[in-house]
């Protein structure tokens, strides 16, 4: 049986994958993207009904390409719906002729023996690569606590199986995470009339606009976006920002005044009530301070650059708390709440076990400087803060890409040079 050979293969044909492709073609490496399902799948198969992108249209795109598919009475400041994210990032690849072949799965790669690059098994055959891109991203394996049993009688979720309140049986939820993705879901849930939990862990939670500016815009020019490395003490902290209805602060406080029921960090189960961690009013004061933080931040740069901009008074304004805040509870007793279904918003592992190469870390995390890993000829692209910040976002992973490829180039242009002195010899 005959073997393809390809320059470069590239795993994965979401947001990663295709930017990679753009700025290989770019550069005029030979190159295939392999997707196991279709482009963009995890968008629409992998994500609530109501999910919308958390930036405005005008920012969470790639440059080439303007969102067509957006409320026209709000234009480029809508959030885009899953669906319309979907359509425009196959919109994308068919803009520049991305080599794009779904429905193949990669299983193994691994270094040849005996020859240089990479063997790469697939559900359609083997390909020989001189190297491999793992663009994948970084929702792979979605993380679900071992914490409640199964004969507790209880319906437990990860966020990536949730569609819409409709799906859960009657009662009480709690959702158990307070990111973007637990906070959103919790809200839809209490706006469905549903009693609802809230786990609120450490999290920052930016305005969704200031003084008629998106946070995006904020972010930006504030110079958030390029830093390197999260602060010390907060790798572990989410962000909490929604897009849903048009787009609105995330405040945990008023959720509480609107009926939800917020609780610290769950710590574990035992006879039947959830342990929580005594951290809920801890939490709320670090998610309040990181919101002021940045707010005096943005005056401060509107005042020195002089901008126009109206008052704001009501982004610092505080809602008085409510009782589940006075008083948090540290056990949660499940049957006692009505609590039938557990939704757990509670992240992702990446999961590279095809990949049989020597760029991993004793946690199975990749070693890589901005996407070159320790494995010539292997590279990363889509994996959180790969190079700054903003390194998740569709036009962050843009300009990752382009410095993958650049770096690829260069590769090839030393063995082009080893060819020709070769051929002088």
């Amino acid at each position: 049986m005959s073997v393809e050979t390809i320059d470069t293969l590239v795993v994965g044909a979401g947001q990663a994958g295709l930017a990679m492709s753009e700025h290989l073609s770019a550069n005029g490496i030979p190159h295939v993207v392999l997707e196991r399902h279709r482009i963009a799948e995890r968008w629409r198969s992998e994500r609530w009904d109501s999910l919308v992108a958390n930036g405005p249209a005008w920012h969470d795109r790639f440059p080439g390409l303007e969102f067509g598919d957006v409320d026209k009475s709000v234009g480029p400041n809508d959030f885009a719906p899953k669906e319309t994210v979907a359509d425009y990032l196959v919109a994308y690849a068919k803009m520049f002729a991305a080599p794009v072949r779904c429905g193949v799965e990669v299983l193994k790669v691994e270094r040849r023996v005996g020859g240089p690059g990479f063997r790469v098994e697939t559900s359609a055959g083997v390909i020989e690569a001189a190297r491999v891109v793992a663009a994948t991203g970084p929702f792979q394996s979605p993380i679900v606590p071992k914490m409640v049993p199964p004969e507790a009688g209880i319906l437990q979720i990860h966020s990536i199986k949730y569609r819409n309140p409709s799906q859960l049986p009657a009662g009480a939820g709690l959702v158990v995470g307070s990111g973007s993705s637990g906070t959103q879901i919790a809200e839809e849930l209490l706006e469905s009339g549903r009693r609802v939990y809230l786990s609120v862990g450490p999290h920052d939670r930016p305005p969704r606009a200031y003084r008629g500016l998106d946070y995006c815009w904020w972010l930006g020019v504030l110079g958030k976006w390029d830093a390197s490395a999260r602060e010390a003490g907060k790798e572990h902290v989410t962000i909490a920002v929604s897009g849903a209805n048009g787009g609105h602060t995330i405040d945990f406080r008023r959720l509480a005044a609107n009926g939800m029921l917020l609780v610290g960090r769950t710590q574990g189960f035992e006879n039947g009530a959830m342990r929580i961690a005594p951290d809920l009013v801890e939490n709320l004061a670090n998610g309040d301070a990181n919101l002021r933080s940045v707010l005096d931040e943005a005056d401060a740069f509107a005042t020195r650059h002089g901008l126009d901009l109206p008052d704001d008074p009501e982004a610092r304004s505080i809602v008085p708390d409510a009782e589940c805040i006075k008083h948090p509870v540290l056990s949660l007793d499940l049957k006692a709440s009505g609590i039938t279904t557990i939704i757990w918003a509670t992240g992702f592992t990446t999961d590279f076990g095809w990949l049989k190469v020597d760029a991993f870390n004793d946690m199975g995390h990749p070693k890589h400087q901005r996407g070159v890993s320790s494995e010539p000829g292997i590279y990363f692209l889509g994996l959180p803060w790969q190079s700054r910040r903003g390194s998740s976002f569709i036009w962050g992973v843009w300009h990752d890409a382009r410095f993958v490829a650049d770096q690829i180039q260069i590769q090839r242009n030393y063995m082009a040079y080893h060819d020709v002195m070769l051929r002088q010899d």
